[in-house]
């Protein structure tokens, strides 16, 4: 029965974690002297998101009945009529977003006991992750932009501290400041989108907002013919370009691979990578006004959605394969987004962060049974050591390349479908990006699960640590297994979440397709303008989900997707000689890719050299010649010239002052005549 969720009880999701993070934080670390030890930590962390996840499931029943809740818990100020507030706004959107997050993250918190069992931050690292949750869970339950922007910068740095987790090690420390410069950038474009939306709509609140968004529609961007809500749009969406990692803001994430594997499942499944994408869905009232922005977030999910996929081709590392494999699902949802398929979009986030999250610590997984070592080139024929993991694994990439029946087929054929039916511009290119990208998805994907589970054990042969790909923990320690060693299934903290996250990456597509794409599931929540057909061409075309499946067995999409697993098979398992043949005659592709496009060493040489030459010129000009120069050195040169000429009359001679007197009492005479 419809009615309203109790306040009270959805202030535990997030406080829970929030709890949890600080007894572990605080008593579980130096800071308090360690007054707990490792399995208090992580069992009161464990405990705080388990409490959120099943308050959460109890929210996403009670939405589904028709409860929501949409209020104000706590005032910060008043400032000229604009109220700074802390609310929730839980609907269906919000209530999806919040059993996906606490479910990951329960899979990942109990994945790390077994993962980190050896390293010294332990009880620290159960802080940052269940922190990290806490961030992100006031981000999608937020209300307005406020609370929004302050989930959305915590995540941000929760995410700087656990990519440099490892803080003696300078890779991580590069990547943790890479990835918060990065960021930064696409937040300055975040709260300029913000700051014009409340210039203009006077509020913060997303439903007063929202009411004014035909007001809004109708305004320019002062001094320019600009529609103001096609520049406020832009500016949001760069504020996702950094979280979701798209073109060209997405160099962060790959390097974020420095952090331990259970983060690197965290933040790139299912909680920030994903928040700009929720962010959009949660604004397409907004979106929904400019053809303008839609285009321009289309065409950066395409570019996204290809170009990152060809970067995983030639990767070595099992986590950075991943890691790429992660861009390019993002550019899908994103293109999605652009598409005026915002439902599609969330549906393709909901399904990606089962399976994603499954392949990272799937990943993670065979890291532990290869002793630490990440190069793929030096695995294979893992399937009979790590059965567990062979199996799910193998699960999750068939459901990441978009095989029939799994959970990734139901959202990725949506996103191409919508596409198609899409006449938002730059959808032509969005078609061949998306359907270019499942055949690649396919090649890199089935290139990692050959190289790791079949064909020749390459592993033990030689010490992994000579290369610079092998390193994941313990970076002080010896890397790979050593000769005639072999490799060894995990413990079932590791595997139990694998197990756990194999489910829903195989079913909930197939459950859910019906209800979130095409029933009530999103309605009154996300808004989808009538010129905008794409969601209602699909529609018109859905069946069933078993129809769905069945019928895309005569695809396109499915075609490529098989063509790529066969090529994969050929070219790792029958004749290797083929993709040495593609790297030597083909040696300035594979320079380019294996340079990731050089878009480090423009960001370098471009944006990097000129602030550190704008900084020289500040620290030149305005440090040292005007403030040192002229103001404190200037103002010590003015206080001694004057010293040393008040010095002279300073000569104690009574005559001298008697006569100095004289000369002031004239020259004030004679000013008096003057005026007079």
């Amino acid at each position: 029965m419809a009615g309203q969720l109790n306040p009270h009880l959805m202030l535990l999701v997030p406080l829970a974690p929030l709890a949890g993070s600080l007894i572990a934080g605080l008593f579980g670390t130096r800071f308090f002297g360690n007054l707990i030890g490792r399995t208090a930590s992580h069992s009161v962390t464990i405990m705080g998101v388990l409490i959120a996840f099943l308050i959460s499931l109890h929210a996403l029943a009670e939405v589904i009945g028709g409860a929501t809740y949409s209020g104000t818990l706590y005032t910060w100020m008043t400032v000229a009529g604009v109220k700074l507030e802390i609310g929730f706004l839980i609907d269906s959107l919000t209530a999806m977003m919040m059993c996906v997050v606490t479910f990951v993250s329960l899979m990942v918190h109990i994945y790390t006991i077994g993962y980190m069992q050896d390293d010294e931050g332990y009880n620290r690292f159960f802080a940052y992750i269940s922190l990290f949750t806490f961030a992100m869970l006031m981000l999608v339950m937020s209300n307005n932009f406020l609370q929004l922007f302050f989930g959305w910068e915590a995540v941000g740095l929760v995410s700087y501290l656990l990519i440099g987790f490892w803080f003696k090690r300078p890779t991580a420390i590069y990547a943790n400041m890479k990835a918060f410069l990065v960021n930064r950038v696409g937040d300055f474009g975040f709260i300029l989108g913000i700051g014009l939306l409340l210039a203009y709509a006077g509020s913060m609140n997303y439903a007063e907002v929202f009411a004014k968004r035909e007001e809004l529609a109708a305004l320019t961007l002062p001094g320019s013919d600009w529609m103001l809500i096609t520049v406020a749009c832009i500016c949001l969406f760069i504020g996702a370009m950094g979280k979701s990692a798209q073109f060209p803001l997405h160099v962060w994430l790959p390097d974020s691979m420095e952090g331990p594997t259970p983060i690197s499942a965290l933040i790139h499944a299912a909680t920030m990578v994903t928040a700009g994408i929720f962010m959009v869905a949660r604004m397409s009232p907004l979106f929904e006004l400019s053809d303008t922005a839609l285009s321009f977030v289309l065409v950066i999910g395409s570019i996204t959605a290809l170009f990152m996929g060809f970067l995983g081709i030639i990767q070595n590392d099992i986590k950075r394969v991943v890691a790429y494999s992660t861009l390019s699902q993002l550019g899908y949802m994103t293109v999605a987004l652009g598409a005026s398929a915002y439902s599609v979009a969330v549906f393709h986030l909901m399904t990606h962060a089962f399976f994603k999250a499954l392949l990272f610590l799937g990943a993670g997984s065979v890291i532990i049974g290869m002793h630490h070592d990440q190069d793929i080139r030096r695995m294979g024929g893992l399937w009979k050591y790590m059965p567990i993991t062979w199996f799910t694994s193998l699960l999750g990439s068939l459901a990441l390349i978009g095989t029939p029946f799994f959970s990734g087929f139901y959202s990725k054929d949506s996103i191409i479908e919508a596409v198609q039916a899409s006449h938002i511009a730059g959808s032509s290119f969005a078609q061949f990006a998306v359907l270019a990208g499942v055949f690649v998805t396919a090649f890199y994907s089935f290139r990692m699960y050959f190289l790791v589970f079949h064909g020749q054990e390459r592993f033990g042969h030689q010490a992994a640590h000579d290369s610079h790909d092998a390193h994941d923990d313990h970076h002080d320690e010896h890397h790979g297994l050593a000769p005639g060693e072999k490799p060894h299934e995990t413990p079932w903290v590791v595997t139990l979440p694998l197990v756990l996250l194999a489910i829903p990456s195989v079913v909930i597509g197939y459950i859910t397709i019906d209800t979130m794409l095409f029933g009530d599931f999103f309605k009154g929540v996300i808004f989808v303008a009538d010129k905008h057909e794409a969601m209602a061409e699909l529609t018109h075309e859905f069946h069933s989900a078993t129809a769905m499946a069945i019928h895309a067995l005569t695809s396109v999409p499915f075609a490529l997707a098989l063509s790529g697993v066969v090529a994969s098979w050929y070219c790792y398992m029958i004749n290797p000689k083929v993709p040495a043949w593609f790297y030597q005659k083909f040696s300035a592709i594979y320079t380019l890719l294996d340079n990731k496009y050089y878009m480090d060493k423009i960001n370098e040489v471009v944006f990097a050299a000129g602030a550190r030459k704008l900084g020289s010129g500040f620290s030149s000009i305005g440090d040292k010649t005007l403030i040192d120069g002229w103001i404190v050195n200037g103002s010590a040169r003015l206080v001694g010239w004057f010293s040393t000429v008040t010095r002279t009359f300073q000569t104690g001679y009574i005559y001298h002052y008697a006569f100095t007197m004289i000369v002031a009492v004239a020259l004030y005479m004679g000013y008096l005549l003057m005026s007079s």
